[in-house]
């Protein structure tokens, strides 16, 4: 290998989210993950819903909000349907 092209590679330690850490080396230093293998539904059998900046519950609302937009469209129609007289002819 040439002298003086490549990155040092240092010791890390990588911490996740769930409190795990494990050591390696890498040239990036140590740093911080949201799933590793200790807490990652594939290897748990557990399933877990990972919620980063709030997506989940963003997504909850917003479905929410669709139901009930909906249901509302729907009363709209049924009491439309009831006060409009039908022709008998």
């Amino acid at each position: 290998m040439r002298e003086g092209i490549h990155p040092e590679y240092l010791d890390a330690t990588i911490t996740c989210a769930c409190g795990a850490s494990f050591s390696t080396r890498s040239t990036a230093g140590s740093y911080t993950v949201d799933i590793c293998k200790e807490c990652h539904p594939f290897y748990t059998g557990k399933q877990r819903m990972v919620d980063t900046a709030g997506r989940v519950e963003k997504f909850r609302a917003k479905f929410a909000k669709a139901e009930k937009l909906k249901a509302e469209a729907a009363e709209r129609e049924e009491a439309k349907a009831a006060t409009t007289p039908t022709d008998a002819g």
